[in-house]
């Protein structure tokens, strides 16, 4: 397969999951907005939304750009900002234009599907999303990348197109698995107090189960009340969690194993790796090691692997078609 076909259908995989994923991002703060707070008001409101940037990483660059964090001017920028590479308008235009370009690597159903929903979407402003409801958009969201994974799933043949899908849909899964639990914010963010502390707490992690259609599964799952350490391992390793850290990167290790035929390859190596160390790792350990430094090493372990899938799959096909012209022409 052609590097720029492998690239195109890789990203248009990554933007319909990380559409989905900003729409499930919104979702948990609005939740997380509602509860009432014991601070000064307008700092209160104010909190929940900058731990959402700051779990892109574009918090300090928004503020920079336009001044104070607020509810309505972060919603605009993750759902209907052209400029800003996450947001919901930016993942669908980019993933159109992209299955566009790869029309005949993708099945007809495919790039329909994707087209309605571009077409739908650039429709829409912020006056009526205000009147229809952000949470009807986020829903019609989720909806759309849902729709677009079934007819994948359903039409397309299970070759090397199909194996990139799989490879930019569960790479971008398995960084919002790990970005998501960011939103909930620190300890200091939760009362002093026992029983308001438990409250609070209770309805973050609650709103987080809510927003990542996961409550049922982990009432399921688990015989006590929503408490963090086990919201913590529903969403890291327990395979059970069709979007936990696990599932995704056991995944991603075994469309690597596929792709490379027996061939060794660092891209496998470090899929392995993070597999293995999902796979037994056990969250009191991890709690007691300290989450934090766990989810960013995780972050940066899944960046080095995503960049050298595109170093593996993307890049060195131009450099060896590259060195063929060279050696035509001489």
């Amino acid at each position: 397969m052609l590097c720029r076909t492998a690239s195109d259908l890789y990203w248009v995989a990554r933007n319909i999951e990380r559409a989905e994923n900003t729409a499930r991002l919104v979702d948990v703060t609005l939740r997380i907005a509602m509860l009432p707070e014991r601070l000064d008001r307008g700092k209160a409101e104010a909190a929940p939304w900058r731990r959402a940037l700051d779990a892109l990483g574009i918090a300090d660059g928004f503020a920079q750009r336009h001044g104070a964090i607020d509810a309505e001017t972060v919603l605009r920028h993750l759902l209907l900002s052209p400029d800003n590479p996450s947001s919901v308008y930016r993942c669908f235009r980019d993933a159109r234009e992209q299955a566009r370009a790869q029309r005949v690597a993708i099945t007809s159903e495919m790039y329909e599907d994707l087209n309605t929903s571009w077409l739908e979407f650039r429709t829409l402003g912020w006056p009526r999303v205000r009147s229809e409801g952000v949470s009807s958009l986020l829903e019609w969201v989720k909806g759309r990348s849902a729709s677009f994974r079934g007819v994948t799933i359903g039409t397309l043949g299970r070759g090397e197109g199909y194996h990139f899908l799989q490879l930019g849909a569960f790479i971008e899964r398995a960084d919002w698995a790990v970005r998501l639990l960011d939103v909930i914010g620190s300890e200091a963010d939760l009362p002093e107090t026992g029983e308001a502390r438990d409250a609070v707490e209770y309805f973050q992690w609650s709103a987080l189960l809510q927003s990542l259609s996961a409550f049922e599964m982990y009432r399921r799952l688990y015989r006590e009340s929503v408490i963090p350490r086990c919201v913590t391992e529903l969403m890291l390793l327990r395979p059970e969690n069709p979007r936990s850290l696990q599932t995704c990167v056991g995944t991603l290790l075994d469309v690597l194993q596929t792709m490379a035929g027996g061939e060794r390859m660092e891209a496998v190596r470090l899929a392995g790796a993070l597999s293995a160390q999902s796979r037994y790792a056990l969250i009191d350990e991890v709690i007691g090691d300290g989450l934090e430094p766990y989810l960013q090493d995780t972050m940066a372990r899944l960046s080095a692997l995503g960049d050298e899938i595109h170093r593996q799959f993307m890049v060195s096909l131009d450099a060896s078609q590259t060195q063929s012209q060279t050696q035509a022409a001489t």
